[in-house]
């Protein structure tokens, strides 16, 4: 019910003189969007999602989705033939998608959706956790980082984004093993499908 979406936008200003080290502060800025599901039972409201639902791929939707990106400003100084990082500041941008009912439901019904939203918002939000245990992760892996001949800081970036990309790959693995989990035959996300259809 997710898709990840990680973009690394690594910007770095290289000064010449030593400079004073300035601790980096993960920041994350969270959105929410909705999309039109109708239907007059669960098994209604459910094709609607299929049907409508944010793209899971090129063929298949989801019925809700977390998307981030990551971007970096981070400020590199050269002194003394090294380079070192003295500020890197990442700002995730999490986007949560949601369906959302167009019109009435009975209050029975009402009450099985509100089960259903409250199990997939946890789903979704347990992503937007593991996306921000990422980034501070890959702040502290960059953190302080010295690089020997390195005037220029071209092998500093270079190590950076290395260091950064192995972070991501490693909590991408995360998320898909946490979907894995909760997609599989009678797990979390089948229960929430079939209280939502059946009541149950």
């Amino acid at each position: 019910m997710a898709v990840r979406l990680i973009r690394l936008c690594l910007v770095t200003a290289a000064a010449m003189a030593a400079g004073t080290a300035l601790a980096g502060a993960e920041q994350v800025k969270v959105k929410t969007r909705t999309y039109a599901v109708s239907g007059a039972n669960g098994a209604d409201l459910y094709q609607s999602m299929v049907r409508r639902g944010p793209r899971h791929g090129f063929v298949s939707r989801a019925i809700a989705q977390t998307s981030y990106t990551v971007e970096w400003q981070a400020e590199v100084v050269s002194s003394a033939n090294a380079c070192r990082v003295v500020r890197a500041q990442p700002v995730l941008s999490i986007t949560y998608t949601y369906p959302q009912p167009s019109r009435s439901m009975s209050a029975e019904m009402r009450g099985r959706w509100q089960r259903f939203m409250t199990g997939v918002k946890k789903h979704e939000e347990k992503h937007g956790a593991i996306a921000s245990e990422m980034v501070r992760a890959a702040e502290a892996s960059v953190k302080g980082l010295r690089v020997k001949n390195d005037p220029s800081c071209r092998k500093t970036r270079v190590e950076v984004k290395k260091r950064a990309d192995k972070i991501y790959a490693a909590y991408e693995a995360r998320q898909i093993a946490f979907d894995a989990r909760e997609h599989r035959d009678g797990g979390n996300i089948d229960r929430l499908i079939l209280g939502l259809v059946k009541g149950r």
